[in-house]
């Protein structure tokens, strides 16, 4: 079977969880809770759980009980110094281009956070496109509406001819029941058998030799 695509997660999936990106988004949404839902210090992370749990996004959340606009939320908790926690792959690079199935982000962050993570880990101009969380709106990962609006902007590919690679187990579950093929990025503690496989890194890629589904992607040396 020939793949149509390679789905590509963004945070956690291109980069390690312990780089720091994530905590320092962290902090932002919760200033941006204690700022606009005028929260007490000690209701935060109570609040931002249940929309985060209920909705999928801590963004889906607060559009839908608070009506907050989605553009102010994603300007200001993505605005943090990446360059402080990424630096340039180079080894993950000279993978990714020798992969010659088509290759896709799809993120639950928006384009310019995308585009400027990218741009630090020097994989500018790897990717085809990049599907964002307003491209899927009013819906996101890991809901299966947020898949087939996102299959719809790369020409509705048959899932079973594509793979989605992720850290989040949630977003493996949904690919999965849904006919993707699966591949989990990250430790999980031996959570990994939503996945048809599991790599510790994206490094670790070439690796999977052993899948029939990912024959055939490597370019000719």
């Amino acid at each position: 079977m020939t793949l149509d695509y390679l789905i590509f997660d963004l945070d956690d999936t291109l980069y390690p969880p312990t780089s720091g990106v994530w905590d320092a988004i962290g902090e932002r949404i919760n200033q941006f809770l204690l700022d606009n839902l005028k929260l007490a210090p000690a209701r935060v992370n109570e609040v931002r759980q249940h929309l985060y749990n209920t909705y999928g996004t801590t963004l889906r959340g607060l559009q839908t009980e608070h009506g907050i606009d989605p553009y102010k939320y994603l300007n200001y908790v993505h605005n943090i110094p990446l360059e402080t926690f990424l630096q340039p792959n180079p080894v993950l690079k000279r993978i990714l281009k020798q992969i010659s199935t088509r290759k896709v982000i799809f993120t639950n962050a928006d384009q310019n956070h995308a585009l400027r993570v990218l741009a630090q880990l020097q994989l500018d101009g790897i990717f085809e496109r990049i599907i964002d969380v307003m491209d899927v709106t009013p819906f996101c990962k890991p809901q299966t509406e947020a898949f087939e609006i996102a299959l719809r902007w790369i020409g509705n590919p048959d899932p079973a001819r594509c793979v989605v690679i992720e850290d989040s187990i949630k977003n493996i579950q949904t690919a999965r029941e849904m006919g993707f093929k699966t591949i989990l990025v990250g430790s999980h503690n031996g959570n990994a058998k939503a996945a048809h496989a599991q790599l510790e890194s994206l490094e670790d890629l070439p690796l999977l030799t052993d899948l029939p589904f990912l024959e055939g992607i490597w370019r000719a040396s």
